[in-house]
């Protein structure tokens, strides 16, 4: 008896000794502790890369939306018999889902986490790049839900209330960078500038003054402040080649340079007439020569071809012929979202519009188109800002000759503007020659461009030719353009009320036809 009491204690106290290590015991010592993950930073971040990833889009997002509107590329293939958003008959509408889905639904987890965590720079580095995505997707639709973005209740802000957050929001993300310059804890999950701080304080500077010089026609007072506040900052601008903001593809192809394998882009008719037109050696790092000379008979010395945006398309097998892109641009692993070349034209338009700090506007456009050159490895830079005499050319779609009159898909270019700076000229011809390179310069980031062709007119692009607009979508008159897109399906079928209280701050109702906040129609001249 006193035996088995014996072996009944001892195996209470063994029992009891197992448990006290139970929890460690049972660890998988495979797999990375909540612990361990805080300490490194992973359970934030993890969710960046798939942010920047998803900042810009693909073919549709993109190359048939942006792209297309501002006479980037156009596409030889005429999908849906042609009808489609290229000829302004919507078809296809998905950034909304790209941005929402995957940008800012974990940028408000790593935000959560972040402030849990007491991580500042986590925290505010997540609200930059909610903005890095938001400000593209504004200028596609105009109001968009941000301020509330998360709540039970969430809301449209308008166009102006969206802006004043954005600013709002990059005060306090400059606030908490210029506090923690040293800080390295992003380090591990920055493939763009390696957890440099100080690197991302000049995103900030430099995505203030973009959004300042966008809203500079319609509330001229706010955008001078902002602009001169981005101008003033401390952290300085993008204004060298080392500070270019590029985001990287992690492994994927530039969405281009798949399209181009699909054969369902082409350069564009408007970058030949104007490529073409000022003699700029940027085309041959942009496109692939024509093989056939009896496309270029016009232009044998430059021998690229493109494709009229919104034309009339046939087959797909006419226009393959035509430029691809630079086959070069296959290899790519990063894509520029905003460089120094754009801060200098944009430093040239504030300088326009007498903003302090700006500098010399000529001086700042030169080095806008000297910096644009170097970014692409083009020649004859020197040579090409002296001409004061090239102009942009007719375009011929040759392939359509002998179709119906000959004149299928051609135009008469509306642009007379040439490259050299003339300072008697007008405010507004010198802001054509800054926007005209701008556009050029921005090439494979077409977001900013159709927003600076929405707001100026410039440049003097080419009308669509086979214009199918619709009263389902709004009808865009022949000598207009498309000014944005609705909003997306989804949101004007579960989100009705939301849509029809904004549209009272809109400029018009959820149409194609109803021009953004910023894009007022009015003659630049009178802000000058």
């Amino acid at each position: 008896m006193k035996k088995l009491l014996f072996i009944l204690i001892a195996g209470v106290i063994v029992l009891n000794s197992c448990t006290d290590d139970f929890e460690d015991a049972n660890i998988n010592p495979y797999q990375i502790s909540q612990e361990s993950l805080r300490q490194d930073h992973n359970d934030i971040g993890s969710f960046y890369p798939k942010m920047l990833a998803n900042i810009f889009g693909h073919q549709i997002e993109e190359n048939l939306i942006a792209e297309s509107f501002c006479n980037y590329m156009a596409t030889p293939t005429p999908f849906v018999s042609g009808v489609n958003n290229t000829t302004y008959s919507i078809t296809w509408n998905t950034y909304w889902e790209r941005i929402y889905n995957s940008l800012m639904a974990p940028a408000q987890q790593a935000m959560n986490t972040a402030q849990e965590q007491g991580e500042q720079v986590f925290n505010e580095w997540a609200k930059l790049i909610r903005i890095l995505g938001i400000s593209r997707l504004t200028t596609y639709h105009g109001p968009l839900i941000y301020s509330t973005y998360g709540e039970a209740e969430s809301r449209y802000d308008s166009e102006e209330q969206l802006y004043t957050a954005l600013f709002a929001d990059l005060d306090d993300i400059q606030e908490v960078f210029a506090a923690n310059l040293e800080y390295e804890g992003i380090k591990n999950f920055d493939d763009v500038y390696e957890g440099k701080i100080a690197k991302w304080a000049k995103i900030v500077n430099s995505m203030r003054l973009r959004l300042a010089i966008r809203i500079s026609k319609v509330a001229p007072a706010l955008a001078k402040a902002q602009g001169e506040k981005a101008i003033a900052d401390a952290a300085g601008l993008i204004t060298s080649s080392g500070d270019d903001f590029y985001i990287p593809l992690y492994g994927s192809q530039i969405y281009l340079a798949v399209i181009t394998g699909w054969d369902d882009t082409r350069m564009s008719a408007a970058m030949e007439s104007i490529l073409v037109g000022l003699k700029d050696a940027r085309i041959a790092q942009f496109f692939e020569a024509v093989s056939d000379e009896s496309l270029v008979a016009d232009h044998p010395e430059f021998p690229y071809k493109g494709v009229r945006a919104g034309g009339r398309m046939e087959a797909k097998s006419d226009h393959l012929p035509y430029s691809k892109m630079n086959p070069a641009i296959a290899g790519w692993e990063e894509r520029p979202y905003l460089t120094s070349s754009e801060v200098y034209f944009d430093l040239a338009e504030a300088a326009l519009r007498g903003w302090e700090g700006a500098g010399d506007a000529q001086a700042n456009y030169e080095a806008g188109v000297r910096a644009s050159f170097a970014q692409w490895g083009a020649s004859g830079v020197d040579a090409y800002l002296a001409d004061a005499t090239s102009t942009p050319i007719n375009y011929n779609d040759v392939v359509y000759d002998a179709l119906d009159d000959g004149t299928v898909n051609d135009f008469v270019t509306r642009s007379t503007v040439t490259v050299a700076w003339n300072e008697a000229a007008s405010n507004e011809e010198k802001l054509e020659k800054i926007i005209t390179q701008k556009w050029i310069a921005a090439f494979t980031n077409p977001n900013e461009p159709w927003a600076d062709f929405r707001r100026t007119g410039y440049p003097k692009l080419p009308h669509v030719y086979n214009n199918l607009s619709n009263a389902d979508w709004g009808i865009i008159p022949a000598d207009e353009w498309i000014k944005r897109m609705p909003f997306v399906q989804d949101q004007r079928i579960t989100n009705a009320a939301a849509i029809e209280t904004v549209e009272q701050t809109m400029n018009g109702t959820d149409l194609i036809s109803t021009r953004l906040w910023w894009d007022t129609e009015a003659k630049d001249e009178v802000n000058f």
